[in-house]
């Protein structure tokens, strides 16, 4: 096809039109841009295109960008651009994607040093996608600070995937954020990924790139191969990991379990020193309480329908939940909204024209499809005026809202703050089951939207985190609301978590937050509950 003139106002392929220049950097050029067919913004990526090794006829580019995106797509989570197309020129590659939330770390990087916080928490957001896609066979050897994306949600997208032709292939672009077996063109391996990561770590913290680019790539390929890499001075609790991830020998660099450990440590410690005695209560919150319960020798105690669970792992649940849930608390703010602030609207669909077909969510325990189960939630049909099932009695609370509650259960746990929000758990001694019912005070317009930004941080502090298929948008009892599903692990036992949020008006809303063993989930004494707990529940204001 004609070679495009990278100029504003032009189209490429027939269709793409080139707004404004995002970025230019040695190898790449990043451009605002509109696809013309839908009316919509798009981020098209120019790169140089990579070097092709060994014999034989490479898969075309096209192909395998978008062979890897089919990969990466399910398996990260959201955490990787949509590809909407690419189109090959001689010499480079056009790369369309969505345009991701947030900016380019490129973008902060003139701004001075961040937070070694704040750089711990989109260093794990890259992580949790490089880890996803290694474990898928994938390795990105192109990784820049252009081609990672962070919004002031924490929201962290990796783009540029599948650029390089093999594992083999010389790096094509950003020179300065090559591994040192990259500059001596020894192609892209997983530890040459952990290095880029270690070296755009050290240009957010430090305020300047480990290595500074020269007057052509070969230049800073030499100059990274050779120059010894600087002491950092102000990544504080960061500079461990970071140093462990610059090692010039790759078979030396810390694996990246052992870097996810240190930046966890990182955010729960901070979590710990800002989280309020009353934390905020959120609109769907992630963790799921589990209660002691049983003899204090030990002995069992039986949740209807579920198996025995003996004391101490009740106990030990119980306290780990309530250390995970505060610090939920200090990440999200009050979620959804609760920071005042709101996503521009709903997650992208991810199945534009040239995208790959939808794949099931990753992670989805095997013989399960990524639903919100293997049979569908209740839907809500209120009845709080028809009789309650045998065993059930209905609780007005003296903060004014009403639900039925299983026969012995009452409130385990209250937690308030002063702008009139709290949080009521509710539980029984000997049942693993709980419900907690939030009332927030400042949630944003878009429950399914903020539930998705702020995700990465909510993964990175709940043990076994895994989503259970999509967040999904709800009505319920008119009011507009979202479901989300998730499991999680709390002393040894998974744990299966429904929050159903939903608005009221004026930045206020409820949840309802079911969490059960997950091999109870769909047993008759725990659906009948859940089915109870919606049909009942009155705000107060009805």
């Amino acid at each position: 096809m004609a070679k495009a003139h990278d100029s504003a106002g032009e189209l490429i392929a027939g269709r793409y039109r080139l707004l404004d220049v995002l970025l230019r950097e040695e190898g790449r050029t990043l451009w605002h841009g509109e696809d013309t067919a839908f009316g919509r913004p798009v981020v098209l990526t120019r790169s140089r295109a990579a070097g092709q090794p060994g014999e034989g006829t490479p898969e075309p580019a096209a192909d395998r960008i978008l062979r890897i995106a089919g990969i990466l797509g399910p398996a990260c989570h959201g955490g990787v651009a949509a590809v909407l197309d690419v189109v090959e020129e001689p010499g480079s590659v056009w790369t369309v994607t969505e345009r991701p939330p947030g900016d380019p770390l490129s973008e902060l990087l003139p701004h001075g040093p961040l937070d070694p916080v704040r750089v711990a928490g989109v260093a794990l957001g890259v992580l949790d996608v490089l880890g996803a896609a290694h474990h898928e066979g994938v390795t990105h050897g192109e990784l820049g600070p252009s081609q990672v994306w962070a919004d002031e949600h924490g929201t962290v997208t990796v783009t540029g995937f599948g650029l390089a032709a093999s594992a083999d292939a010389p790096r094509a672009t950003a020179p300065a954020y090559a591994s040192p077996e990259q500059a001596r063109g020894e192609g892209g391996t997983p530890a040459a990924d952990l290095w880029a990561l270690g070296a755009m770590m050290y240009a957010l913290v430090e305020g300047r790139p480990l290595v500074e680019d020269r007057d052509s790539a070969e230049a800073t390929f030499r100059a990274v191969d050779r120059l010894p890499v600087r002491k950092p001075q102000k990544a504080g609790p960061l500079a461990p990991a970071m140093s462990g991830l610059l090692r010039w020998d790759p078979v030396e660099r810390v694996p990246e379990a052992v870097v996810r450990e240190a930046l966890t440590r990182i955010l729960r410690q901070n979590f710990e020193e800002v989280t309020p005695p009353e934390p905020l209560p959120d609109l769907l919150g992630p963790a799921g309480d589990h209660r002691d319960g049983g003899a204090e020798d030990g002995s069992t105690g039986r949740a209807p329908g579920g198996p025995p669970v003996r004391r101490p792992v009740l106990l030990g649940a119980a306290l780990a939940v309530t250390v995970v849930t505060a610090l939920v608390f200090a990440v999200t703010a009050g979620l959804p909204g609760g920071d005042g602030t709101s996503a521009s609207g709903p997650a992208p669909s991810r199945s534009a024209a040239g995208a790959p077909p939808a794949a099931p969510t990753a992670g989805t325990p095997a013989g399960r499809t990524p639903t919100a189960s293997s049979k569908p939630s209740p839907s809500p049909s209120p009845t709080a005026g028809s009789a309650l099932p045998s065993g059930f009695s209905l609780y007005r609370a003296p903060q004014g809202f009403a639900v039925a509650l299983p026969s012995g259960w009452k409130p385990v746990e209250t937690q308030s703050s002063g702008d009139l929000a709290y949080r009521v758990t509710f539980g029984a001694s000997g049942d693993p089951r709980t419900l907690a019912v939030t009332y927030s005070t400042r949630l944003g317009p878009d429950p399914v939207a903020v539930w998705s930004a702020k995700e990465p941080n909510l993964r990175a502090v709940i043990t076994g985190y895994e989503r259970v298929g999509a967040i999904r948008p709800v009505t319920y009892r008119g009011l507009k609301g979202a479901d989300m599903e998730w499991y999680s692990v709390v002393g040894g036992v998974r744990l299966r978590t429904l929050g159903r949020g939903f608005l009221i008006g004026g930045h206020r809303g409820f949840s309802l937050r079911w969490t059960t063993p997950a091999d109870d989930w769909d047993s008759a004494a725990d659906r009948q509950a859940l089915k109870v707990f919606f049909d009942s529940f009155r705000t107060g204001e009805e």
